[in-house]
């Protein structure tokens, strides 16, 4: 089904760093890239292969050593009708990996939790960067955690909840109702005192929204850069690329890279990924293979 979306001219970035609870991250014509580490049971692409401590451990170091930026580690699912776990749960499955890890990888450490007690408890142990997928919404202590830590907080538009998200989304115009929510958190969030080079913002594949609703976003991804913030996209391995490849079984790898040199075209600034050498090494020979007049648009 084609989109009747008529969507306004994007502008290019003008977020040129992101500053986290210790140090600051400095964007350029490539993307930044933020490897996926989800130490949980039931993630829709990964549940169970790192939730063993030293699975987990092994692959944080890995994804360090093939480029990625920025590791994610979460430990609830968010996907599609998942179930929260407490978080009593989510601490022992992040806790353990995250004490092993600080001062072993040299890249900064987000944390992937809608919870305010596992994010303040994460930045105790070194962790720079909260990663709210309820755009710190679902708790409302979060935001003073974001304050008293001075973390980096990346947040999220997601229409509803994961249990219900995927009930029947619906938007009159997505890229623009997206936009407007994103603006709105970020003004709030600086009114509740974070500072805005702390605040990067995502549209939120995925999170309430249907096929189209996603192609919508990614091809119009260069819009969010009118919030001024960094942009930061997690479309890796998403069922929409199934979808347009035909084929619910084949390896998502391959589309989540397309969909990643797309977003790169677009300014985007940090792209959220499962397969962190496969984008890394794409992303490097796009950018090699393009001139600047092509970047500028």
């Amino acid at each position: 089904m084609k989109s009747n979306l008529t969507i306004s001219p994007t502008i290019s970035p003008t977020a040129a760093r992101w500053q986290l609870r210790t140090r600051s991250l400095e964007f350029g014509p490539c993307p930044l890239v933020m490897g996926i580490l989800n130490v949980t049971p039931d993630s829709f692409s990964d549940g169970g292969r790192y939730f063993t401590f030293q699975a987990a451990i092994d692959q944080a170091k890995r994804m360090e050593d093939e480029g990625a930026n920025i590791l994610d580690l979460g430990g609830e699912s968010t996907r599609p009708y998942s179930q929260d776990v407490s978080e009593d749960e989510e601490l022992s499955r992040i806790v353990p990996v995250l004490e092993q890890l600080i001062g072993k990888v040299s890249i900064p450490i987000s944390i992937d939790t809608k919870k305010s007690k596992v994010a303040e408890a994460a930045m105790g142990l070194g962790a720079e960067i909260i990663n709210d997928v309820s755009g710190l919404e679902a708790a409302p202590e979060m935001v003073h955690v974001a304050v008293r830590t001075r973390a980096g907080i990346c947040a999220m538009h997601m229409q509803g909840t994961p249990q219900t998200m995927q009930d029947s989304p619906s938007y009159v115009n997505v890229v623009e109702e997206i936009l407007s929510y994103l603006q709105q958190r970020d003004q709030w969030l600086q009114q509740q005192g974070v500072a805005a080079n702390q605040i990067c913002l995502d549209p939120g594949i995925g999170f309430g929204k249907t096929h189209q609703h996603n192609l919508d976003l990614l091809q119009n991804a260069g819009v969010f850069h009118r919030t001024g913030r960094p942009i930061l996209v997690g479309h890796s391995r998403k069922g929409f690329i199934a979808k347009v490849l035909g084929n619910k079984d084949l390896d998502r790898c391959f589309g989540t890279v397309g969909v990643s040199l797309a977003l790169a075209l677009q300014g985007i600034q940090i792209l959220r990924v499962h397969d962190v050498a496969a984008n890394v090494q794409a992303l490097k020979l796009f950018m090699a293979s393009i001139s600047e007049a092509t970047l500028r648009g």
